[in-house]
């Protein structure tokens, strides 16, 4: 029996997962799915005709035309029953770079500092659904066929190609692209982080959050803690802490006027800051930069 809860699996971008290879497979009547354990990569799987009975560890699904499903690496895939029907399914190999991981929350939230260290940026969350019904099956089954020919072409122009198709999936796929999934907390915190990012340099309260974005300052921070994990305050240091990194590496501005570009009111607080999260003082930072 095809149990039914919804899970969702997030990965933190930039960078995007990469694509490896793609197919097509058709099982007659009787054909199954073959049992795999600890495959190393993710699994996607597309239905497009037929059913497949197939299962990841306790839990069980029956796929049917326009059904998605995304097998995990670390997981036994194995199949439940034999097609009862001829079934074509396309499958998608693909592993990620950065963070990833399954949750039956609406919103999982990734680790901002890795990420903050690594790409100097905040993570996006791309959203899957582990399995999921296609709101637009044939549109999803073209840019299939392509992404399969695509293999077929001398490699220096089937990798982009591959890749490019791979991610005009993922884009299709990511819940958080379809305002018919996000939930109300996730659209306010994204709302307030571009708020911050926009207004960074300037001053942020309570006061001018709220009234921004039209909510009080308390649900404001309680959505920024479910979505990225940090208050908005934490959030706002942060995001001038970063960006004065930046300055640091690429400028010769005084560090006095780099705490003022990016919106702290006085350079000790600044400094101390700096120091408190990054782990040492702004001119110690730069010159590990400098020759």
């Amino acid at each position: 029996m095809m149990n039914r809860a919804t899970e969702h699996v997030y990965f933190a971008a930039p960078p995007l997962p990469y694509f490896l290879e793609s197919g097509m497979t058709i099982y007659e009547q009787g054909g199954q799915h073959p049992n795999r354990q600890q495959l190393g990569l993710f699994d996607l799987i597309i239905v497009e005709s037929g059913s497949l009975h197939i299962g990841e560890e306790e839990t069980r699904w029956a796929l049917t035309a326009g059904d998605t499903l995304l097998l995990l690496p670390d997981r036994y895939h194995y199949s439940v029953k034999p097609c009862e029907e001829t079934t074509c399914f396309y499958w998608i190999h693909f592993l990620p770079v950065g963070e990833w991981q399954q949750s039956a929350e609406e919103y999982a939230s990734l680790n901002q500092e890795d990420h903050f260290t690594k790409y100097h940026t905040s993570p996006y969350s791309l959203h899957l659904q582990k399995q999921w019904k296609l709101p637009n099956p044939e549109t999803t089954y073209q840019l299939l066929r392509g992404l399969n020919q695509s293999g077929s072409q001398r490699q220096s122009s089937a990798f982009w190609t591959s890749q490019q198709h791979f991610e005009e999936l993922l884009r299709l796929m990511d819940l958080r692209q379809d305002d018919t999934y996000t939930s109300p907390a996730v659209t306010l915190a994204e709302k307030a982080e571009a708020y911050i990012k926009n207004n960074y340099r300037s001053e942020i309260t309570s006061k001018t959050m709220t009234e921004a974005l039209n909510f009080h300052y308390n649900y404001i921070t309680r959505c920024m803690k479910q979505v990225y994990g940090m208050t908005p305050m934490d959030y706002v240091t942060k995001y001038r802490l970063e960006q004065a990194k930046l300055l640091l590496i690429k400028t010769e501005w005084p560090i006095a006027e780099i705490s003022h570009y990016v919106g702290f009111e006085n350079t000790p607080y600044f400094s101390n800051c700096f120091t408190d999260k990054i782990g040492m003082a702004p001119t110690k930072f730069r010159k590990q930069y400098t020759t």
